[in-house]
C-alpha cells in the first residue's frame, strides 16, 4: 500500500511540477510539502516492510527512519527560517500552519524514536510495537494529506469555512425582490 501511495505522490509531484520548479518563497513551501509527504510515506513503507521480515524486530528500522524524519524536519524548519518566513515581520497564516505541521511531524518522529529504542533495548515490548504501528498509520494519513495539498485539492476545513462565513456575512448581495428600507433609499 505504501508503495502505491508513493507512486501516486510521484504523479502528484509531476502534476504540480510547475509550482515546485519556481524560484520563489511559495515554491519552497510546496517543495517542503512534497518532501514531507515523501518522508512520511518512506517512514511508513520502511517500517512496514521490515515488520514483514520473519524474526526481525522493527526497532532498528524505526530508529533509522525516525532519525531521518527528524533530520528532514530540522532542514525544513531551517529552510523556512532562511527564507524569512518564520522571522519577524508579517508571518502568513499558511506559513504558521506549515511550521505547526512540521513540529507535529517532529513529535511523531520523536515518539517513534523513543518507542523504537524501547524495542531495541528490551526483547519484548508489545506496547511499543503497537505505538509504532499506530504511528505508521499516522504517517500514511500525513502523506496522503500533504499529497492532496500538493496537487491543489479542495480544502473544506472547518476553520476555513467559518472564517469565510464570517467575512462574507457583511458582503451578502441585497435581495432585489425585497422592499427597500428608508436607509437604502438615501
Amino acid at each position: 500500500m505504501a508503495g502505491a501511495l508513493i507512486g501516486l505522490l510521484f504523479v502528484a509531484i509531476s502534476v504540480a511540477s510547475d509550482r515546485l520548479a519556481r524560484e520563489e518563497d511559495g515554491a519552497q513551501v510546496h517543495r517542503i510539502r512534497a518532501s514531507a509527504a515523501l518522508t512520511a510515506f518512506t517512514n511508513a513503507l520502511a517500517v512496514s516492510l521490515f515488520a514483514l521480515v520473519p524474526g526481525h524486530k522493527i526497532g532498528w528500522a524505526a530508529v533509522s527512519v525516525s532519525a531521518g524524519g527528524l533530520a528532514f524536519v530540522v532542514a525544513a524548519l531551517l529552510s523556512l527560517v532562511r527564507l524569512g518566513l518564520l522571522r519577524g515581520g508579517q508571518v502568513r497564516w499558511s506559513t504558521v500552519r506549515d511550521a505547526v505541521f512540521l513540529f507535529s511531524l517532529a513529535g511523531v518522529f520523536v515518539i517513534q524514536l523513543v518507542e523504537a529504542i524501547l524495542i531495541v533495548t528490551s526483547s519484548s515490548n508489545p506496547g511499543a510495537v503497537d505505538t509504532i504501528a499506530i504511528l505508521v498509520i499516522v504517517c500514511f494519513l500525513v502523506g496522503i494529506s500533504r499529497a492532496w495539498e500538493l496537487v491543489g485539492g479542495p480544502s473544506f476545513g472547518i476553520a476555513h469555512e467559518v472564517t469565510a462565513l464570517v467575512r462574507g456575512h457583511g458582503n451578502e448581495p441585497a435581495d432585489e425582490d425585497a422592499p427597500a428600507s428608508a436607509s437604502d433609499k438615501l
